[in-house]
């Protein structure tokens, strides 16, 4: 079933990018008490991501927080050895937290898990966009196609924030 505005994140765990290295996290540890901008996509270095999807957020970052936003965070199926060398290569450190889902436990959880198998990628997550404040969910904006990044965008995202 996929998650829709009002519901509780499901409990997962994460491997967070840090400087000291990855760090375990669940969603009750990094969502709880905050309000943060969350976004999901295929994977690391992939054309959309890379190009679009990933670099609104960043150029938008300073926007974003000046909206009352806590954090912005990414999660794709990815490993955190990738994850961490994509943070580098865009400049997205301390602008944007890094969420390794390398499984696709959290996909498969909220339901936006993305078939890509016939491109040779595997299980990925769908491209979406939320708004998550003490872990529960109050925008959501899920892309109908893979390779778009308009719905669930930093600018969609921002000029819903108001």
């Amino acid at each position: 079933m996929t998650i829709k505005i009002g519901d509780k994140l499901p409990e997962s765990t994460f491997r967070l990018v840090t400087a000291d290295g990855p760090k375990p996290v669940t969603t009750s540890e990094f969502f709880g008490g905050r309000k943060i901008v969350l976004f999901g996509l295929p994977g690391a270095f992939t054309p959309t991501c890379h190009k679009n999807h990933l670099p609104g957020f960043v150029a938008e970052a300073a926007a974003i927080k000046a909206k009352g936003v806590d954090e912005i965070a990414m999660t794709c199926v990815n490993d955190h050895y990738v994850l961490t060398a994509w943070q580098e290569a865009t400049g997205a450190a301390g602008k944007v937290a890094f969420l390794a889902d390398g499984s696709a436990d959290f996909a498969k959880a909220i339901g936006l898990e993305l078939d890509a198998t016939a491109g040779g990628l595997g299980i990925r997550s769908k491209r979406y966009s939320a708004l998550i404040e003490d872990g529960v969910v109050k925008l959501l904006n899920v892309e109908e196609s893979p390779g778009k990044a308009d719905l669930s965008g930093a600018a969609h995202i921002l000029a819903q924030l108001g």
